[in-house]
């Protein structure tokens, strides 16, 4: 049959017929007067090809075809019925389910630990997975369902995807504490990197696609100069790493900075010139907008980020250690 000849009126007038086995009786039911009734039984009575109902004294008497069709139509109903309700108050506490996200290691190192202890305590049956940025194009991924959240810089995304602001990113250079170019220069932790200083010393930058030149590369040739980047790696960490126990000087956001630097033999100096800092922002698809347990999530990310003082951070000078919570 054509289901274009049918409609939801006409479903729901059948369902009525069957429970009432009366043209009148049925209307009443549903709201209909008695002749939009037996017009809707006529258009059914085409649709399908079958009588469907034949009289009997005062009653309509179902065919075997509209017999086979009452749990059916009964059941869709229940379902369309189940699908337009209001939603119902969510509980965290009995969600089950993997949420994916996506970033820098910036943000599975000084979000994610806490993030999990918090959710863990609220909503024991969710789990995460963290991807890196370099895994590919974030609105074909939000599209595709195969992340739920990415956490990044600004970005050209697809229209659909939604986003949010979560917080400014100041940049710090840092190096190691016994860096003896720094040294020999008397540039202490804190101060600031001279100009010829800066852009002589070997840099080492983060780079999720291998290229040699980032931000602070901009920056510097707006002013007519360059700096010697030597060293690209995929991820923060290993910059850090590298920085403690090279040559190298590093740009890096100063939230990361300082929580580097509180196991490594890192200084944290001022840069000689205005980088401008990326808002990062929180990215997930349009579809998911009012989805209640992924507005919840959402929630928990802002929530969990102002925590940690992120936006606190809108300059280097004004920078202090990340606040962890309890859990």
């Amino acid at each position: 049959m054509n289901l274009n000849a049918l409609d939801l009126n006409l479903v729901r007038v059948l369902d009525a017929l069957l429970r009432e086995k009366s043209v009148t009786r049925a209307g009443e039911q549903i709201g209909l007067s008695q002749p939009a009734v037996s017009a809707a039984l006529n258009r059914l009575r085409h649709a399908l090809n079958d009588q469907l109902f034949v009289r009997r004294g005062n009653d309509m008497v179902p065919t075997p075809r509209a017999e086979s069709l009452a749990e059916p139509v009964r059941a869709a109903l229940r379902e369309i019925e189940r699908a337009f309700q209001p939603a119902t108050d969510f509980d965290p506490a009995t969600l089950e389910r993997t949420f994916t996200f996506m970033g820098a290691d910036f943000f599975s190192m000084l979000l994610m630990p806490p993030f999990a202890a918090r959710i863990a305590a609220a909503a024991p049956g969710v789990s995460f997975r963290f991807l890196d940025s370099a895994i590919g194009d974030v609105s074909k991924l939000l599209q595709e369902d195969q992340i739920d959240v990415a956490l990044e810089r600004p970005l050209e995304v697809a229209e659909g995807v939604s986003s949010a602001p979560l917080f400014g990113s100041p940049f710090a250079v840092i190096a190691a504490k016994d860096n003896a170019m720094l040294g020999q220069a008397g540039i202490a932790a804190g101060e600031q990197v001279p100009l010829d200083l800066f852009c002589a010393l070997p840099h080492a930058l983060r780079s999720i696609d291998g290229s040699m030149s980032g931000f602070t590369d901009d920056a510097l040739g707006a002013i007519g100069r360059a700096r010697r980047v030597t060293l690209a790696l995929p991820h923060f960490q290993a910059v850090a790493l590298a920085v403690a126990s090279g040559p190298y000087l590093a740009v890096v956001p100063m939230q990361f900075a300082v929580e580097a630097a509180r196991s490594l033999p890192i200084g944290i100096y001022r840069a000689p010139i205005s980088i401008p800092s990326p808002a990062v922002r929180m990215y997930w698809h349009a579809r998911r907008n009012d989805e209640p347990p992924h507005r919840w999530i959402r929630e928990q990310i802002l929530d969990e980020v102002g925590k940690l003082g992120f936006k606190d951070w809108d300059s280097p000078a004004r920078a202090r250690p990340a606040v962890r919570p309890s859990g």
